[in-house]
């Protein structure tokens, strides 16, 4: 690696601020040759690895146990990424009735599940009140449970086909139940991406708006970046330069999430798939740019066991959610499935304490007992004091 991208590593690990040109050199590093820059990743990862300590010299890493369930997938955007939605004359185009939605819950429950990850289309009839009836109706009957609901598009939907202020909306679904707010829907945060990928759908600014007036209400949320089809690096950078800047105004995100684009069953299908080196990359870079972001989930559910399990060397501190289920990813051919017990082993494996934890990243369980946990160190003691000492030892994935 240049003696220029040692000094930008060095630099995230002595916790300064990288630039977006810092943050596209990391990234281009090796873009047209992955398979010969093995050595570059390794440092990279390392370097990831050592902020991710820094900002948790804690024993243990966290999953959380939530069910991804879509209410309908009708839809009135068209999306080309998205092998999912539906138009409502669509003979598969479904709505869930209320009754299997809840049964979905109590299976949750059932598993020791606190959350549901509760999403779906644009449907282009419902009116505000008929989302507020179905929060209220659910937290009436799970009120244990966190609906973390309506990605931002969802939300923006709902301002525009109710021709109310977005802070009204907001306000009107959290006195209903809405307990916080996911990242979906993000994509990559450039308009020219956006615009040339989707129709009827929220642009950059409408989406980082919806995240910003629910942090003002006291809500929280995650974000998220979908990498690997028709951006640039460049753009890449400039949607993590975005959610930084949001993060630095309101401080409400909880946890940042990349995945790759999968093509299979897509109107971009005949864009080549991103492979590991690149997901495990551009996620290390997120860890060094995201200095304002506390936590890192991995992917494995489009990256599988074992690069999901990688990616806890490649700064991310939490492996994500059992997924009880999951069917936007598995529409377009993405099925790796994973039990709880290889959640949690794939944890103890990378040298950690696996700990559940909810939404809010507060820890829910009991812990462990004579679980080999990394050494108990202070901050100061894990973390390199150069990005290449005292590192994991990796193994270059498969492109």
């Amino acid at each position: 690696m240049s003696s220029t991208a040692t000094h930008i590593l060095q630099k995230a690990v002595d916790g300064q601020r990288l630039m977006p040109e810092e943050g596209l050199a990391l990234l281009s590093r090796g873009a047209d040759a992955p398979g010969a820059n093995a050595t570059g990743l390794a440092e990279l990862g390392r370097a990831a690895d050592a902020v991710c300590r820094r900002l948790h010299p804690e024993p243990y890493r966290t999953y959380n146990i939530d069910r991804n369930v879509n209410y309908t997938n009708v839809c009135a955007a068209v999306c080309d990424f998205c092998a999912f939605y539906r138009k409502s004359t669509d003979v598969d185009a479904y709505v869930l009735p209320r009754e299997v939605l809840c049964k979905k819950i109590e299976e949750t429950i059932a598993l020791g599940g606190d959350q549901i990850l509760m999403q779906g289309g644009l449907h282009p009839s419902f009116k505000l009140e008929w989302y507020e009836e179905l929060l209220r109706d659910l937290k009436a009957r799970f009120p244990q449970v966190n609906l973390h609901a309506f990605s931002p598009p969802e939300i923006w939907h709902f301002h525009k086909i109710n021709k109310l202020p977005l802070r009204d909306v907001l306000h009107r679904l959290k006195e209903a139940g809405l307990g916080s707010l996911p990242g979906g829907g993000g994509e990559i945060l450039v308009d020219r991406v956006r615009k040339a990928m989707t129709v009827n759908k929220c642009l950059t600014d409408e989406w980082l708006e919806v995240h910003r007036v629910w942090h003002e209400l006291g809500g929280r949320s995650t974000c998220t970046m979908m990498f690997g089809h028709i951006e640039t690096l460049a753009e890449r950078i400039e949607t993590l330069e975005r959610l930084r800047q949001l993060q630095d105004e309101t401080g409400g995100f909880t946890a940042f999430i990349c995945w790759t684009f999968q093509p299979e069953h897509t109107a971009m299908a005949h864009i080549p798939r991103a492979g590991a080196f690149d997901y495990l990359k551009t996620q290390a870079v997120a860890r060094l740019y995201l200095d304002n972001i506390p936590n890192i989930q991995s992917s494995w559910v489009t990256q599988g066991l074992k690069i999901g399990q990688l990616a806890l060397f490649f700064g991310a501190n939490d492996m994500g959610s059992l997924m009880i289920e999951e069917n936007v990813v598995a529409s377009a051919g993405t099925v790796h499935y994973l039990t709880l017990e290889q959640i949690k082993n794939a944890i103890r494996e990378a040298g950690y304490i696996p700990r559940q934890r909810n939404v809010f990243y507060e820890l829910i369980d009991r812990g462990e007992r004579g679980c080999v946990s990394a050494p108990s160190k202070t901050q100061d003691q894990r973390v390199p004091s150069k990005p290449f000492e005292r590192s994991p030892v990796f193994v270059t994935p498969d492109s």
